[in-house]
């Protein structure tokens, strides 16, 4: 039985036309198909579990979560006695710090908050889903500043809190981003 490849090429060969591998990536043109990096999972939920357990050193139970360059959740670590809204609240910081922060060439939610990236003046930007201007999210870069996602930390009585464990975080396992 012939493969398909082969029946392709026995076609060609037939019929006069010609089997081009690759066609479409040379001459100049540019690539149909682009790659993007993002953090494995293990280093994903070492990140995460790191920023829980420095909260957990300070007595804040939180709920950590990171997400990739898709936006989406990758990891989420809950501590043992955290209220259910810190799960959506978590994401939404990491989501906050890793789209705006990418956008505006921002660390964390802080500085966002700081550098008024906050949209008008009515909160317009706090209505779109999954954006929430509060402190407690840092944006996951690369050596070369290239940004691959997101973490976000949320329980501690105050976001200045959560953002001291996941920069914490961040600043130990940074050299895992590479």
């Amino acid at each position: 039985m012939l493969s398909h490849v082969s029946k392709f090429s026995r076609y060609c060969a037939l019929h006069g036309a010609a089997l081009v591998i690759g066609a479409g990536l040379s001459h100049g043109h540019a690539a149909s198909l682009i790659t993007t990096q993002k953090l494995d999972w293990e280093t994903a939920e070492k990140l995460a579990a790191t920023a829980v357990r420095i909260c957990a050193r300070q007595g804040y139970s939180v709920t950590a979560a990171v997400v990739d360059p898709s936006g989406h959740e990758q990891v989420v670590i809950k501590g043992d006695t955290v209220p259910l809204q810190s799960l959506s609240v978590s994401y939404r910081k990491a989501y906050t710090a890793f789209s705006y922060g990418q956008a505006f060439g921002k660390n964390t939610t802080s500085e966002l908050i700081a550098a008024k990236l906050t949209g008008p003046s009515n909160g317009a930007l706090n209505t779109v889903p999954e954006v929430l201007f509060i402190p407690g999210g840092a944006t996951l870069r690369k050596a070369d500043g290239t940004v691959i996602g997101g973490l976000g930390v949320s329980g501690a009585p105050g976001g200045e809190k959560d953002e001291a464990c996941a920069v914490e975080s961040v600043t130990a396992l940074k050299g895992d981003f590479q």
